[in-house]
């Protein structure tokens, strides 16, 4: 993911209300989200190159992302995919702050990421760029490519849209809207990043579009405090979009997972 603007535990009928793109070059093959057949709890797209995922949400109600810290001048070529860091806890077992504790001892083998993890009881952070793991305290938060709640346009932009959206009633087809949305930010507000202004700008919009590289998809996922998840995607191919699923389900948690940290 390249933009997540999401709501936990500040809302009286949701436990999480999540909305995020999924940006990505354009070659890169990719399999819209789906029940996997070889973990046919987990609802994810996947990485068609590396295996792993952007985002997913198992049957139990444990679900997580990740994207990746832009610093260009740190890149490892040969680092592991961060994608496994989702999947990998979607077809475990520990806890969110238990994987994330055992994910930040190795770390400094991967490029810079935000990994954000939760179930039915928390929600968790960690980057490998900002020391240690996090409980996420209640209310609207924003990740883009740097750490949570760093205040880019883009993120700023989402939070408050989500917050609007919150007012004026949840709804797939709202929060969907909100990540189409393309303005560019104002060159004056653009972070450095290392990557030069002209590419700043191409990347400071919620919904990404260019040439090579954009918005492949767009995600919102509800969890009510019933337990019951809703999870849509809308692709897109080079801004254009192509097919919108959506999948309900009730989160049954797994055997032995109360008290799970």
């Amino acid at each position: 993911m390249c933009l997540i603007a999401f709501r936990y535990d500040a809302h009286p009928e949701y436990r999480l209300i999540f909305a995020g793109n999924r940006d990505e070059f354009y070659s890169r093959p990719t399999t819209p989200a789906h029940f996997w057949d070889d973990a046919p709890h987990v609802l994810a797209g996947r990485d068609d190159k590396a295996g792993g995922t952007w985002l997913g949400v198992a049957r139990d109600g444990r679900w997580a992302t990740v994207t990746n810290y832009r610093d260009p001048d740190t890149h490892m070529p040969d680092a592991p995919s961060r994608g496994h860091l989702v999947s990998d806890f979607l077809t475990g077992s520990q806890g969110p702050r238990a994987y994330l504790r055992s994910v930040a001892s190795r770390a400094n083998q991967y490029n810079g990421f935000n990994l954000l993890a939760g179930d039915p009881r928390t929600c968790a952070y960690l980057s490998n760029r900002d020391g240690g793991v996090r409980t996420v305290s209640p209310g609207t938060h924003g990740l883009s490519n740097h750490l949570l709640n760093t205040s880019w346009p883009k993120v700023d932009r989402g939070k408050q849209k989500l917050d609007a959206v919150v007012e004026d009633g949840v709804s797939v087809r709202r929060l969907l809207a909100l990540l189409d949305d393309r303005e560019q930010a104002d060159p004056a507000q653009l972070p450095d990043t290392g990557v030069g202004p002209e590419a700043e700008a191409m990347l400071s919009p919620i919904f990404i579009q260019s040439e090579e590289y954009g918005t492949r998809s767009s995600t919102v996922l509800l969890i009510d405090r019933d337990g019951r998840v809703t999870f849509a995607e809308r692709t897109y191919e080079r801004g254009v979009p192509v097919r919108t699923r959506e999948f309900s389900f009730e989160a049954v948690p797994a055997a032995g997972a109360t008290g799970r940290e």
